[in-house]
């Protein structure tokens, strides 16, 4: 199939990885083409630094995208068109192509537009409380999982040092763009509040947030920044903690649980989905008290590192399920043309 996605975000987060995977997958037998903003990257990574060599690109303007998007469609004549997120999702129902069309639901119907689609992939249940009055194809697919490799013990021991952890110590760890929705600065208060012996606290990743949270911790939280072995991280943790106040899906506790890492989370959307299949702890949203009193809890137990069966999530199934997603609105749309005619 000829397959393009849009994507108009900044930065290097949950839905730019998927969106990476999945275009990747599909470009080894499928021809494919992404269209992007011109200054996607932001805090020193963008979605162009993941994407295959066979993965065709098209940057657009950042502010005024429709043209060059029209243009992109005229010339590389899609099959099926997917859109992530919500600006790509309403550029494409003000063409629309002449071809179906399809939204992944990173986060929730944020705008009438994504009812106009042809078809919607949901990436959890909750998301379908939104779907009143759509008529279009709804396809439960889960969000994409490359499993890691496994570090060796040495490995690991250098990691955990770089992380600020020494022998013996406890190593709790947050992931996610520093931002106040994903709740960092109640992780901070939580542990500060524990004072929990041997223990050690780090931060992994970027945002406009950065500053304020480190003021806020006061030098107690080693703050790492961006990396791009994030995943190699999650297997240095003795604990993995998720404290947002609003998480659509989770895909880093998917992540840390593909890393053996003990999770704590809070009861957002997906991280009590996950949970409700996986092993992991949740609490109360936006409640130091909550988590400071879990922390305790979980750093005098130590619970073990286990290795869950993730394989529902893993890309491959991911890729054939979208796959077969972007064929069945192809053939929707051709039986709906013989009809008419």
């Amino acid at each position: 199939m000829r397959i393009m996605h849009v994507l108009l975000s900044r930065g290097f987060a949950g839905t730019e990885r998927a969106t990476a995977e999945m275009c990747n997958a599909h470009s080894a037998q499928h021809e494919v083409l992404v269209v992007l903003k011109r200054h996607q990257r932001r805090h020193g990574a963008g979605i162009r630094d993941y994407l295959d060599s066979r993965v065709k690109v098209r940057e657009v303007g950042d502010w005024w995208p429709g043209p060059a998007l029209r243009q992109a469609v005229v010339e590389f004549r899609p099959e099926i068109v997917h859109a992530h997120l919500r600006r790509a999702t309403r550029l494409l129902t003000r063409l629309p192509p002449p071809c179906p069309t399809v939204a992944t639901l990173h986060l929730w119907v944020n705008g009438e537009h994504y009812l106009a689609m042809d078809g919607l992939i949901v990436i959890a249940q909750w998301q379908k409380h939104g779907l009143n009055g759509y008529r279009g194809r709804v396809f439960d697919i889960n969000e994409s999982l490359v499993p890691h490799r496994r570090l060796s013990g040495e490995e690991i021991q250098a990691l955990r040092a770089e992380l600020g952890a020494g022998p013996g110590d406890f190593l709790i760890g947050g992931v996610g763009r520093l931002a106040h929705s994903k709740g960092f600065d109640i992780l901070i208060r939580a542990f500060q509040g524990a004072r929990l012996p041997n223990a050690k606290l780090v931060i992994i990743g970027d945002g406009r947030a950065r500053r304020q949270l480190e003021r806020l911790a006061g030098g107690a939280v080693h703050f790492t920044g961006f990396r791009s072995d994030v995943k190699d991280c999650y297997q240095a943790l003795d604990l993995f903690v998720s404290p947002s106040r609003s998480e659509p899906l989770g895909r880093v506790v998917l992540e840390a649980l593909d890393g053996g890492a003990p999770v704590l989370a809070t009861a957002t959307q997906g991280p009590t989905e996950i949970l409700s299949r996986y092993p992991g702890r949740l609490v109360p949203v936006d409640d130091p008290s909550a988590m400071r009193a879990a922390l305790t809890e979980l750093v005098a137990q130590r619970p073990p590192r286990l290795r869950p069966d993730l394989s529902p999530y893993y890309l491959d199934t991911v890729a054939r399920e979208t796959l077969a997603a972007y064929q069945t609105l192809a053939q929707d749309r051709v039986r709906l043309a013989r009809s008419a005619s």
